[in-house]
């Protein structure tokens, strides 16, 4: 047959030589460019159920789940997965929810409906559930997807199968033992560290989301076995949730094991990268030095970056991974979670840039093309795009204000007595009930009343030797 001008040779291009690479072989040129490969000395591991990314809040919600995919399809991108141990974990049950949670709270979770409301007194949800916590369709996978993602990783850090662990699906907050709060049902970080006290003596819990974490703080309120460290805006009256002050430290009676073991970091508006760098520092050495844990547990919200639709500070993607690098560095175990952040290409570019802080790399700026929805990182397409310039919000956060806060941190670090002596025997799940319990000896102790035979029923040792 006659060849004609519309039929052409065809040869085969040379791998790299045009655009017609498979995606595999364009993964792979990521992986050589960035110099990914295994840590040395350590192990870290990745814990995401695609299943979780299909939830929707709502079409007004500010939470929005799909944040998950756009971060995911970054990892893989950039081929980060090749340096770490990749698991799908599976959803937490029922047991699991109640380590923590009350059971008619899950209960409700499992079976309740968007056409229940209906059906309901006034019109309105129990358990503080309505416009920030909507019920929506799939609710109960979706807790039960999230708090397996950070339990799954919690396990790996436990079983020495991973030194760091990475839930980005997890790290919501908020939730109380029996009810929703801010965006979040169930406390997978309460339930993580739950986990980890079983084998750790003392876990110290970080939290960088622009909203104090004042879940996990009422969680371990009565306990030494955790200390809590929050870094947030805080506005008593005009911010979410309005608590977390310089004062706020734990218990008031120093008799309760847990006085001083929460520590609150309470950030103006506006602050910015070397301010929060520093400080960040300036309050983890006291803090490492002091309490000495075992384990961290690191809250990455990413509402803390300049533009987040809910934030009010200033900072770029570098400054918080910072935090990740630093607290990395000390070698222990740690587990690091996602939470808030509402603008979801740049909450996406800040937890792939701390997945390869963890892994320990360095990725180019210029985001793959072979990336899915890469128009949604327009019209840039870098991953360290400027956050920080135009300002949104003045830095109101003095020199002398930031000088207080650590002075502040380091005189209730002074009521710490070193690290507790802890023996593993029990950790008890219901933390309020133990709580409650060791309140009512404190009052009957100044009341003069006995409370030995309360301690000897309740088994041999001191209160610090319990996990809450």
């Amino acid at each position: 047959m006659t060849r004609t001008a519309v039929v052409n040779d065809y040869n085969h291009p040379q791998p790299g030589a045009t655009s017609t690479l498979t995606l595999d072989e364009k993964v792979a040129r990521e992986i050589s460019n960035n110099g990914i490969s295994r840590p040395k000395g350590y192990t870290v591991s990745f814990h995401a159920n695609p299943e979780v990314e299909k939830m929707h809040f709502g079409p007004k919600h500010p939470m929005k789940p799909w944040r998950l995919t756009l971060t995911n399809k970054l990892v893989l991108a950039y081929g980060m997965h090749d340096a770490m141990d990749m698991y799908i974990p599976r959803p937490a049950d029922y047991d699991e929810m109640i380590e923590y949670h009350k059971d008619d709270y899950i209960n409700f979770l499992r079976t309740i409906t968007p056409k229940d409301k209906l059906e309901l007194e006034n019109n309105q949800w129990p358990y503080n559930m309505g416009d920030d916590c909507p019920v929506f369709d799939g609710l109960y996978d979706y807790c039960s997807l999230y708090s397996g993602a950070s339990l799954d990783a919690a396990r790996k850090v436990t079983n020495n199968q991973s030194d760091i662990a990475i839930n980005w699906s997890g790290g919501l907050h908020h939730a109380k033992k029996a009810e929703a709060s801010g965006f979040c049902y169930i406390n997978d970080i309460v339930l993580a560290i739950l986990q980890l006290l079983y084998h750790h003596p003392r876990v110290l819990y970080i939290d960088l989301d622009v909203h104090h974490g004042d879940g996990v703080e009422q969680a371990f309120w009565s306990t030494d076995r955790v200390m809590t460290l929050s870094l947030h805006k805080y506005d008593k009256f005009q911010f979410f949730p309005g608590t977390g002050g310089m004062d706020d430290t734990g218990p008031r009676n120093n008799a309760n094991p847990g006085a001083h073991h929460s520590l609150n970091v309470p950030l103006q508006d506006g602050i910015h990268d070397e301010e929060y760098t520093q400080l960040f520092k300036d309050v983890m050495d006291p803090c490492i030095a002091t309490y000495r844990p075992t384990a961290i547990v690191i809250q990455c919200g990413g509402d803390s970056l300049g533009g987040d639709r809910l934030g009010c500070f200033n900072l770029n993607i570098r400054a918080h991974g910072a935090c990740v690098e630093y607290t990395k560095r000390l070698g222990l175990p740690m587990l690091v979670l996602g939470g808030g952040g509402y603008t979801p290409r740049n909450v996406a570019r800040l937890w792939a840039h701390e997945t390869s802080v963890c892994i320990g790399t360095n990725l180019h700026h210029s985001i793959p093309s072979h990336t899915p929805f890469i128009e949604h990182f327009a019209p840039d397409k870098t991953l360290y795009p400027d956050l920080s310039h135009p300002a949104r919000y003045d830095n109101k956060n003095t020199d002398k204000y930031l000088r207080d806060i650590v002075q502040n941190v380091h005189e209730q670090l002074r009521y710490v007595e070193g690290s507790p002596s802890v023996q593993l025997q029990y950790v008890p799940s219901d933390l309020g009930a133990l709580r409650e319990e060791i309140e009512r000896e404190i009052e009957e102790e100044k009341d003069g009343r006995d409370v030995g035979r309360r301690k000897k029923e309740r088994g041999a040792g001191g209160r610090g030797e319990y996990g809450h």
